[in-house]
C-alpha cells in the first residue's frame, strides 16, 4: 500500500465550512464529498439502493427540488423588493410609511433571510461561531436596524440567489461522478433449466449464468460462455470503441453488450466485483484533499473571525478619532464590510474546481485518489514508467526454440510448461500458449520463485532452472553464447546441471506508445524506462520510441534506487506500472499510476491514480487534467482577493455601498464558479 493513501477520516483540517457543508447537502453530493461510503459496496445494502439513476441521495437534501423550487423563496422575494422599491422611489404611496413599510420589507426578507438565520444558529450550537451565514446575518439585521431594509433586503437576496447556483454547479459536476457510480442494473436476467427468470442483481450467486440480451449493461463479474461477443465499455474505461470478448474471457460489470444475445456465468459476488472497487475508489476521491484546499478552510476558519473584529473596530473606532462622528454612517461602513469580505468565492469554487477536476478524469477512465494527486501530478517533472504491459502491449509470443541435441525437445518444453504454470507473468501465458495442455504426469518438487531471476524445481530427482542469465549465473551454470546479442527477451532453461538452451520470446509496442513520448516531451516532463526485461529489449523499445532514459536487467530493488536517485535532485517522479510487482516503487513516488486498473484489486489498492484501460496516452491526459483544474483554482483565488482587496478598502473608507459588496460577495462567487464548471466541458 502507498504510503500517501492513508486513512483521512475525523482529520480535523478536512471539517467543510458551514456554508460548502449546507450547498453539498443540498446538492445531493454531501454524502460523495464526504465519503463517508454511501457508494461502497456493503453485505446487506449494495450501492445501487443508496442511489437512484437520477442522482438523488435517500436522506434529507434537497437535490429532489426542481429549479424553479430552489430559486421559489428569492423568486417571492424579489417580486416584494421590487414592489416595494417602486412604492418608495417611483410611485409614492401614502400608506407606504412606518411599520407599514417595515413588515413589507420584512416579508421580502423572510424567504430568503429566515433560512440562512436558521443555519447560522445551527452553526452557532454546534460551536462554528464565525460561519459565512453568521457574517449575512449580521450585515442584514444591522442593515434593518438603521433602517435601510431594501439593501438589507437585497443583500440577502442575490447571496440566496448565489447560494442556488452554486448548488447547480455542485450538482452539475456531482453528475459527471454519478454517471460512474450508477452503472450497474438492479435486475438480471439468469438461466434457470434453461429458462431465463429475472432476479434482483444481489441476488445472483457466483455460477449462475446470465442472459445478456443485444444492448443491455452487465451487473456483475464473470466469464463469457458464449463463442464471442461485443461490448461497449465507455462506462470503465472512457473508451467508445467496441471491445470485442471470447469465449472463457473476462468481461466485468459496466460493460454493455452489442450484438446477438451473449452468456455470462458469474465469477464474483455482486458487492465484490471491480465495478464496486471503482466506486469506492471514485467515492473516496473527494475526502482527500489538495493542499489547496486545505489551506483556504483553514484561512476562512481564521480570517472570518478576524473580518467580525475588524468591523468591530471600523464602527466604534473612529468614535475616538473624528470630530463629526455619527454611529449610523460608521454601522453602514462596518456591515458593508461584513459583506464584501464574506469568503464564499474561495469556499464553494475551490472545491468545486477540484471536484469537477476528478469528475472530468473520471469520464475518461482515469481515477484519481484525491484532489490532492491532481495538485501533484500537475507539477510532475519525471515519469518513471515500466517497460512491460505500460508501453508495450505485454502480450508475448514465442519466436523460436533452440535447444542443444542431447535434450528431449518435447520432453523438456513440458516440463518448462508445467513449471512456468506456476507463474502469473505473461512470459508464462506465451509459453502455455506455445506448449499446448500441461502434462499431468510431471511431478514437481520443491518449487520455488527467485525474484528477479526466474522459477526452480526439481523433476524426476533433477534439477530443472527457468529464468533469465542471471538464474544460470547465480547456480554457476556455463552457456556458450552472449545473449547481449539476441534483441528478444531471452528464458533460459537448464536441467540436472546443464544449459539446456532457451526460448525466445517478443512483445509489441502499444499502437499509442509514441504520441504519449511525444505528449509528455510537449508537456516538459522527463521520462525513463526501467525493466527487469533485459538491457537489449529495453535498449530496442526506447529507441524506436525516443526515450533516452532507459535501464534494463533491473531487480524490484534496482528501480526503487533508480527513483530514490531521480528524488535526490529534488525532483517530483510519478512511476506507471502495474501498481503490485511494483509496490515499493510506487510508495517511494510522489504519484503511483497503475495501467489496466480493471485486470487487478491490488492494482486500485496500491495506486494513487487508476488508468481504467491500458492506453499510455491517458497519462500526458491525467497531467493535463491535473494543470487545468490548478490553473482553473488559482485563476480564482487571484480573481477573489484581488475584487474584494479593491472594495474593502473603498467599503473602510465609506466609498463603497451595499450594492458594490454584493458584487464583491456574490458576484465575484459566481463568476469562479463558472469558471471552475469550465474544467468539465474541456476536451483532453
Amino acid at each position: 500500500m502507498s504510503h500517501k493513501n492513508i486513512n483521512h477520516e475525523n482529520h480535523p483540517e478536512k471539517k467543510p465550512t458551514a456554508q460548502e457543508d449546507k450547498i453539498y447537502e443540498d446538492a445531493g453530493a454531501k454524502k460523495i464529498i464526504e465519503g463517508d461510503g454511501c457508494c461502497t459496496p456493503k453485505k446487506s445494502k449494495p450501492v445501487e439502493q443508496h442511489s437512484d439513476d437520477d442522482g438523488h441521495d435517500h436522506e434529507h437534501s434537497n437535490s429532489e427540488k426542481s429549479t424553479f423550487q430552489m430559486f421559489l423563496p428569492a423568486i417571492i422575494s424579489l417580486i416584494v423588493l421590487f414592489s416595494g422599491i417602486a412604492m418608495d422611489y417611483f410611485l409614492p404611496q401614502e400608506w407606504f410609511k412606518d411599520w407599514v413599510r417595515i413588515l413589507w420589507y420584512a416579508v421580502a426578507y423572510i424567504p430568503v433571510g429566515l433560512p440562512v438565520l436558521k443555519e447560522a444558529f445551527e452553526s452557532i450550537t454546534k460551536g462554528d461561531v464565525f460561519s459565512e451565514f453568521f457574517l449575512m446575518s449580521i450585515a442584514t439585521v444591522g442593515a434593518f436596524a438603521i433602517g435601510e431594509y431594501p439593501e438589507g433586503v437585497a443583500v440577502m437576496l442575490f447571496y440566496s440567489v448565489g447560494e442556488v447556483f452554486q448548488t447547480l454547479a455542485v450538482s452539475r459536476a456531482k453528475s459527471n461522478i454519478k454517471a460512474l457510480l450508477d452503472q450497474r442494473p438492479d435486475e438480471v436476467t439468469i438461466l434457470v433449466n434453461d429458462q431465463p427468470k429475472t432476479i434482483q442483481a444481489e441476488q445472483a450467486k457466483i455460477g449462475d449464468v446470465i442472459q445478456l440480451k443485444s444492448g443491455e449493461k452487465l451487473a456483475l463479474d464473470g466469464e463469457l460462455i458464449s463463442e464471442s461477443a461485443s461490448f461497449n465499455t465507455a462506462a470503465l474505461t472512457g473508451e467508445s470503441k467496441p471491445d470485442t470478448k471470447n469465449k472463457g474471457e473476462a468481461v466485468l460489470a459496466g460493460m454493455i453488450n452489442l450484438q446477438t444475445i451473449a452468456q455470462v456465468k458469474v465469477t464474483t459476488a455482486y458487492e465484490d466485483s471491480k465495478l464496486s472497487k471503482i466506486l469506492e475508489l471514485v467515492q473516496n476521491a473527494t475526502a482527500q484533499k489538495a493542499p489547496t484546499e486545505l489551506f483556504i478552510r483553514k484561512f476562512a476558519r481564521i480570517y472570518t473571525p478576524i473580518v467580525v473584529g475588524l468591523a468591530v473596530l471600523i464602527c466604534f473606532l473612529p468614535y475616538f478619532f473624528v470630530e463629526n462622528y455619527i454611529f449610523r454612517d460608521w454601522l453602514y461602513r462596518a456591515l458593508v464590510f461584513l459583506v464584501i469580505s464574506c469568503p464564499c468565492a474561495l469556499v464553494i469554487s475551490i472545491p468545486l474546481g477540484y471536484f469537477g477536476g476528478i469528475g472530468a478524469a473520471s469520464k475518461n477512465g482515469i481515477l484519481f485518489k484525491g484532489s490532492n494527486f491532481l495538485d501533484i501530478i500537475a507539477n510532475i517533472q519525471n515519469v518513471v514508467m515500466d517497460k512491460t504491459g505500460t508501453m508495450t502491449e505485454g502480450v508475448f509470443k514465442v519466436q523460436e526454440v533452440i535447444l542443444k541435441p542431447e535434450f528431449n525437445k518435447d520432453e523438456i518444453l513440458k516440463m518448462v510448461n508445467t513449471l512456468e504454470n506456476q507463474s502469473t507473468h505473461p512470459v508464462a501465458t506465451a509459453i502455455h500458449n506455445y506448449v499446448g495442455e500441461i502434462d499431468s504426469s510431471i511431478k514437481l518438487e520443491n518449487t520455488e520463485e527467485i525474484s528477479g531471476h526466474g522459477l526452480k524445481a526439481n523433476v524426476n530427482g533433477k534439477q530443472l532452472l527457468v529464468g533469465n542469465f542471471k538464474l544460470m549465473d547465480k547456480f554457476n551454470i556455463s552457456y556458450d553464447l552472449n545473449p547481449s546479442t539476441i534483441v528478444y527477451t531471452i528464458i533460459a532453461i537448464a536441467y540436472d546441471g546443464k544449459f539446456a538452451g532457451y526460448i525466445t520470446i517478443a512483445d509489441s509496442i502499444k499502437e499509442d506508445a509514441q504520441l504519449t513520448i511525444d505528449k509528455l516531451k510537449e508537456l516538459g516532463v522527463n521520462t525513463t524506462m526501467l525493466s527487469g526485461d533485459k538491457s537489449t529489449v529495453v535498449k530496442f523499445v526506447a529507441d524506436k520510441l525516443g526515450i533516452t532514459n532507459f535501464f534494463g536487467d533491473l531487480l524490484p530493488e534496482d528501480k526503487v534506487n533508480k527513483v530514490k536517485e531521480l528524488k535526490a535532485n529534488n525532483e517530483s517522479v510519478a512511476f506507471v506500472g502495474d501498481g503490485v510487482n511494483d509496490a515499493p516503487v510506487v510508495a517511494l513516488s510522489d504519484v503511483g499510476i497503475a495501467m489496466g486498473g480493471l485486470g487487478s484489486d491490488a492494482t486500485i489498492e496500491t495506486a494513487d491514480v487508476v488508468i481504467q484501460d491500458d492506453k499510455p496516452s491517458k497519462i500526458p491526459m491525467a497531467i493535463n487534467i491535473g494543470k487545468q483544474t490548478k490553473k482553473i483554482v488559482w485563476q480564482n483565488i487571484i480573481l477573489a482577493f484581488i475584487v474584494k482587496g479593491i472594495v474593502l478598502i473603498l467599503g473602510a473608507g465609506g466609498l463603497a455601498t451595499m450594492w458594490e459588496a454584493v458584487f464583491a460577495d456574490v458576484g465575484v462567487a459566481l463568476l469562479a464558479i463558472l469558471n471552475a464548471v469550465r474544467i468539465q466541458k474541456m476536451k483532453f
